[in-house]
Formats: structure tokens, C-alpha cells, sequence
């Protein structure tokens, strides 16, 4: 299991594909199999064995390219030493760089699964079509495989939670909350909007720690905030857990297409219902008028809110146990890992038969070339009757 370099693992605070992978990871051990994490740090918050390319994690290049390109360099060390040694099966990448790695995975008999955790944007579509036959790639959502129909998909797997670690609560306090990046794809601003619309405070967690999320929240963000708003910054594991249990409703007015959206099933899991505008994955999650409210518009959001007594937390808690429940992760990987090994299965001695062949087919030509040749160099040679001898003689042969 291939980590980014960046957050601990299962991670304190930020982090969505690190909480997905930590999941994974003990949900796979549960199952019987022996996971090796390579990562960053000394220790890990699972029961994997992790092997360390990096001595600390590093959140502070996050968004830098060199890293990923190194990081990438010091995984395909660590994973042909791990094959060398006590042995692997199947390498699942996180990463942004480390598809790189598949050819030479492959060479040591090893398949690659690689799960796209970001959305289908032009590069990234580029660079799986790129690296598209050396690897197995799994979706989180159908939308992102929708948008995408190109790819060699080799499966599609939800993101999930422990739902038994999300306390569950059936009355909820007055406020709404914002809970993501302070980012215009976010859009905590029409969360602000509509919440103020409504007559409810709003409550925002998240980061904003990158250019754009700092820029973003001085222009759009702050000059919203009422005094009945407040701006929580970064909730760790605890923390979050408690205002998303809280709340009378997450709000998620995302203006992209989002891939899949952690926020939304941990918020279910504890009995909030979610309102939202539609957006990538968010109609696969949110069942409307069920476990919140897909919005076609900003302006529906207040109109929402409004109608959150029809929503029942026990139905939000049951979506997420039988939908998005992490027994479901590991199952789902698990069925393509076994895939991705039945496919090298077969294509193994195809491929072995198709060299052997090519070998064997380009000795004949050669032999029936030598011996063209010889028959010309000796009819060049002979003439008259040695040529009629010669001509009997194969006759009678």
C-alpha cells in the first residue's frame, strides 16, 4: 500500500485519502492478508508493518511536484527490495507519481491497482491514458468513471467510514456546518449565504493553508461572517467528530465535480442529514428527501435547510451502514485485487508463449533462408547432366 508523504496514517486531521487508506488497510488485515504501508514517519496507526522512505511526514510541500517525483524513486526501492525479500502480490497505489512504477512492477511480476482519488481533470485524464495498459485503476464514484468512459477502469469502489467511530445523535443543536477546504470548488460562501438566509449560524472547519484557499477566504469568505458565524479553523479527529454530530445539517454547495466526498457519509453517519448542490458523486451519496437535499441551484439551499424536520437521522445512519460502511472497502478492493491477478495470470503465458514463438518462428525463417541460398549456390554451379543427376536424385527421394 503506496501512501502520499504528506499526513500521518490514519491522519490527526486533514486528510481524506490517508482516513481512506488507514480503513482499508485494517479492513484487509481483518480479512486474512498481510499489508505493508510505505510511507512517511516511524509509526502507523494500523496494523500494517510500515516501511518508512521518508523519516517524518511532510505537509508543508504538499502541492509541490518534487516530492511526488522522489517520493515515486524511493517506493520503487522500497517495493523491489520487499519483493526480493519476504515477497508481494500486488502494489496499490495513492499516488500522484507512482503509476510510473507499474512497467517496473510488472517486471517483477507484480500488477499495480492505483485508485484515482482526485477528480477527471485534462492532465490527469492525459496521464492515465498514458500509463493506462500498465495499470488497474479503480474509481470512487460512477460519476468519475462516467466522466472518464476512456479509461481502462478496472473496477469502481466507494470511499468509506467505521461507521461504529461516528457517535450518532438524533436531536441536533442550531447551527449548520461547512466542513472542507476554504476553496472556490467548496464554495463556503453560498454555505454562508445560504445559512444567513435561512436564519441560521453557520459554523466553517477546514484548511486554509495554500495560496489560493488564503486569497480565497480574505475575498469571498471573510467579508460574509456575521457574529453568529464561527470560523473553526482545522478539526482533528475529536473535533470533527463532534460538530458534524451536532449540527442540524452539514452544508455542501460544491461548484465541481466532486469525486466523491468524505465529509458527506461521515456526517450521515452520525445522523446529519446533508444538504448540497449537485456535483460529481454528491447524487450517489445523498439520497434526496431521504438523507438531506440535492439542490439544482445556490438559491434552493435556504429552501432546504427549511425542510430538514423531514429527515430522519436513524435513515442517514442506516444509509451509511449499508452503503459506506468500511466492510464494504475491503471487500470491494479485494475482489479487484483478484482480478488484477487472475488477468497476470493468464497474460503471463501468453506473453512467455508469444516471445517463445516469435523466437521459434524467426529460427525457421532463418534456416529456410540458409538453405534457399545453398539451393541457388548450387544451381549457379552445376549444369547439364550433374544438374539432371541432381534433379533424379530428389525426384526419387
Amino acid at each position: 500500500m503506496v501512501v502520499p508523504p504528506y499526513f500521518e496514517i490514519p491522519p490527526r486531521a486533514y486528510g481524506g485519502v490517508e482516513s481512506v487508506v488507514a480503513d482499508l488497510t485494517d479492513s484487509l488485515i481483518a480479512r486474512g492478508h498481510e499489508v505493508t504501508l510505505i510511507g512517511a514517519g516511524t509509526t502507523t496507526g494500523t496494523g500494517a508493518e510500515l516501511v518508512p522512505v521518508w523519516p517524518l511526514p511532510i505537509p508543508e510541500r504538499l502541492g509541490e511536484p518534487m516530492p511526488e517525483i522522489l517520493h515515486a524513486a524511493l517506493t520503487r526501492k522500497a517495493v523491489a527490495e520487499l519483493a526480493a525479500g519476504p515477497g508481494l502480490d500486488i502494489v496499490h497505489e495513492h499516488t500522484c507519481a507512482g503509476p510510473l512504477n507499474a512497467s517496473s512492477y510488472a517486471a517483477l511480476g507484480l500488477p499495480t491497482v492505483v485508485t484515482m482519488h482526485g477528480p477527471v481533470e485534462e492532465d490527469l485524464l492525459r496521464f492515465y491514458q498514458a500509463v493506462g495498459s500498465d495499470i488497474d485503476l479503480v474509481a470512487i464514484s460512477e460519476r468519475q468513471r462516467e466522466l472518464a468512459p476512456d479509461l481502462r477502469w478496472a473496477g469502481m469502489v466507494h470511499n468509506a467510514v467505521r461507521t461504529d467511530t461516528f457517535p450518532f445523535r438524533a436531536d441536533h443543536d442550531g447551527y449548520a456546518l461547512f466542513l472542507g477546504r476554504f476553496h472556490p470548488d467548496k464554495a463556503p460562501h453560498l454555505a454562508l449565504e445560504a445559512a444567513h438566509a435561512a436564519g441560521m449560524p453557520l459554523i466553517l472547519a477546514g484548511k486554509c493553508a495554500e495560496p489560493i484557499e488564503k486569497d480565497y477566504f480574505e475575498r469571498e469568505v471573510e467579508p460574509r461572517l456575521t457574529d453568529a458565524d464561527q470560523v473553526y479553523g482545522v478539526a482533528d479527529a475529536v473535533a470533527k467528530r463532534r460538530l458534524l454530530a451536532n449540527a442540524r445539517c452539514l452544508l455542501m454547495p460544491v461548484r465541481w465535480e466532486e469525486p466523491f466526498g468524505m465529509v458527506m457519509i461521515e456526517s450521515m453517519a452520525c445522523g446529519t442529514p446533508v444538504v448540497a448542490l449537485r456535483g460529481g458523486a454528491v447524487p450517489e451519496i445523498v439520497v434526496d428527501g431521504v438523507t438531506g437535499f440535492v439542490c439544482e441551484d445556490p438559491a434552493e439551499l435556504p429552501g432546504a435547510i427549511a425542510r430538514l424536520d423531514e429527515i430522519d437521522p436513524e435513515a442517514c445512519r442506516a444509509r451509511v451502514v449499508e452503503h459506506f460502511d468500511v466492510a464494504r472497502l475491503g471487500e470491494g478492493y479485494e475482489a479487484v485485487y483478484r482480478d488484477a491477478l487472475r488477468a497476470k495470470a493468464i497474460a503471463d503465458p501468453l506473453d512467455r508463449l508469444r516471445r517463445e514463438y516469435g523466437d521459434l518462428d524467426a529460427g525457421l525463417d532463418r534456416r529456410f533462408d540458409e538453405g534457399r541460398r545453398l539451393m541457388r549456390a548450387v544451381e549457379r554451379t552445376e549444369t547439364g547432366p550433374a544438374l539432371a543427376d541432381r534433379e533424379g536424385a530428389v525426384d526419387a527421394a
